[in-house]
C-alpha cells in the first residue's frame, strides 16, 4: 500500500467517527495554539523593547551612585563634565538625571506626569528627542536656573488645551513657561514619552531640596568605543569611592543583552509549560490508536492473510496517527494565530501601547506544526509495531 493509499484511509477512519477525533486531538490543538500565543507574544514584547532601548540611544551609558564607599568625597555633576572633556574620543555629552518630586498645575488640573525629569541641555542628543514646536532646554536655562519646561503632546492636549508654547504651568509653587514641545512618539497616550515634563536640573535639585545628582546619562562616540568608555568611567567612580559596589555604570547594549536573556528563560518557561499539553496530545492518540488497532484486528488479519507485510500495517497505522496529530495541529494553528491578534491587542490596550502586536512568525508556524506531526508518529509508532506483530490466524478469529 502506498503512502497516498494510507494517507486516504486514515482520513476515511477519521470521518467516521469525528467527535471522537476531535477530542483524540484536542491536546494538540490546545499545545499548538499555546505555543504560537506564547512565541508571538514573546516577540512582540522583544520587537517593543528593541524600539525602546533604541530611542533611548545607541551609544547610552547610563550611571546610578546609590552610596559613598570608603570615601567622604562624592562625585560631583563638574566632575563627570570634567571627565567628559577630557576623553573627548570616547565620550561625547553628558547630562545629569534627575527625578523631580511633585505635582503640576495648569488653572484647572493637578496632574503628576509619568516622566517628570531635570535634565540638561544635551539630554535631547543623548537620548535621540526632536521637537515638535518651540526649543529644548539650553544652556543658559541651566546655568541660570531659568523657570522654563519642555512637555510632551499628551501633556499638551490634555491639559493644556493644545497649542502650549509660551503657556505656564505651576510646578510646585513655581511658574515654568512652556518652550517646547517634543516630537509625539507614541500616538500622545498617557504612560508614555509622551507624557513628561522636562525642566533644568539645576531647577529639579532645588525642587528637591538636594543638591547632589545620583544619576547621569552619557553617550558614547560610537557603538565601537562603547566598551572603553565604559571603562573609563567606571575607573573615574573607583578612584573616588573605591568600591565598585556603590555605583553602577551600564550601556544600552548591555541592559538590552539582560532584558533579552531575561525574555528567553521566561519563554522558555512558558514554552515548556504549553508543551505539557503537547505530551498529554500525544498520549491520547497513543491510547485511541491503541483502541483503534483492538477494533481492527480482523481487519488487520485479512489484510495480512492477503499478502500484506509488517512494514504495511505499521505504516499503515503510523500514517494515521501523523494525519489525526497533524490536523489538531492545522486547527490548533490557526485558533493560535487568531488568538495572537487578539490577546497582542488586549495586552497593547492594557498597557496604553498601540503599537504593540504580536503576530505568528512563519517559524513558530513551521515548528509547531512539525511538532505536531512528529508526536502522532513516535506516540503512534507503539500501536502501529503492535499491530503489525499481530498473527494473522489470531487476528481472524479475533471476535
Amino acid at each position: 500500500m502506498s503512502i497516498m493509499q494510507s494517507f486516504q484511509l486514515a482520513l476515511k477512519s477519521l470521518a467516521t467517527s469525528k467527535t471522537r477525533a476531535l477530542l483524540t486531538m484536542l491536546g494538540i490543538i490546545i499545545g499548538v495554539a499555546a505555543v504560537i500565543v506564547i512565541v508571538s507574544l514573546g516577540d512582540g514584547m522583544t520587537s517593543m523593547m528593541e524600539d525602546q532601548f533604541n530611542s533611548m540611544g545607541a551609544n547610552l551609558i547610563q550611571v546610578s551612585i546609590t552610596g559613598r564607599g570608603d570615601s567622604s568625597r562624592t562625585v560631583t555633576v563638574d566632575d563627570m563634565y570634567e571627565l567628559v572633556e577630557q576623553n573627548p574620543t570616547y565620550l561625547a555629552s553628558l547630562s545629569p538625571y534627575v527625578m523631580v518630586s511633585g505635582s503640576a498645575k495648569t488653572d484647572v488640573d493637578t496632574f503628576v506626569p509619568t516622566s517628570f525629569l531635570g535634565v540638561s541641555e544635551e539630554y535631547a542628543q543623548i537620548r535621540n528627542k526632536k521637537m515638535q514646536e518651540g526649543r529644548f532646554i539650553q544652556y543658559i536655562d541651566v546655568a541660570r536656573m531659568q523657570n522654563v519646561c519642555v512637555i510632551g503632546t499628551y501633556i499638551e492636549n490634555e491639559y493644556l488645551g493644545g497649542n502650549a508654547l509660551n503657556k505656564t504651568l505651576n510646578i510646585n509653587g513655581y511658574k515654568y513657561t512652556v518652550v517646547g514641545i517634543l516630537e509625539e512618539t507614541a500616538d500622545g497616550e498617557k504612560g508614555t514619552d509622551d507624557d513628561q515634563v522636562l525642566i533644568p536640573y539645576t531647577n529639579a535639585t532645588r525642587l528637591n531640596g538636594n543638591s547632589t545628582v545620583n544619576i547621569f546619562l552619557l553617550s558614547g562616540t560610537s557603538s565601537e568605543t562603547a566598551v572603553q568608555a565604559r571603562s573609563i568611567v567606571e575607573t573615574r567612580l573607583f578612584q573616588t569611592y573605591q568600591d565598585s559596589d556603590v555605583y553602577m555604570v551600564m550601556t544600552s547594549a548591555e541592559i538590552m543583552d539582560m532584558m533579552d536573556s531575561m525574555m528567553g528563560t521566561l519563554m522558555l518557561v512558558l514554552v515548556a509549560i504549553a508543551a505539557i499539553s503537547l505530551l498529554v496530545g500525544g498520549i491520547g492518540i497513543m491510547n485511541i490508536m491503541l483502541v483503534s488497532v483492538t477494533e481492527r484486528t480482523r481487519e488487520i488479519g485479512i489484510r495480512k492473510s492477503l499478502g500484506a507485510k509488517r512494514g504495511d500495517i505499521r505504516s499503515q497505522f503510523v500514517i494515521e496517527a501523523g494525519t489525526t496529530s497533524a490536523i489538531g495541529g492545522v486547527i490548533g494553528i490557526v485558533l493560535g494565530c487568531i488568538l495572537s491578534v487578539v490577546v497582542g491587542q488586549l495586552v497593547g490596550q492594557m498597557m496604553d501601547n498601540s503599537d504593540f502586536s504580536a503576530s505568528p512568525s512563519f517559524a513558530a508556524i513551521a515548528i509547531a506544526f512539525g511538532v505536531s506531526v512528529a508526536i502522532g508518529v513516535v506516540f503512534g509508532y507503539l500501536p502501529a509495531n503492535n499491530a503489525a506483530k499481530l498473527n494473522p490466524i489470531d487476528a481472524l478469529r479475533y471476535d
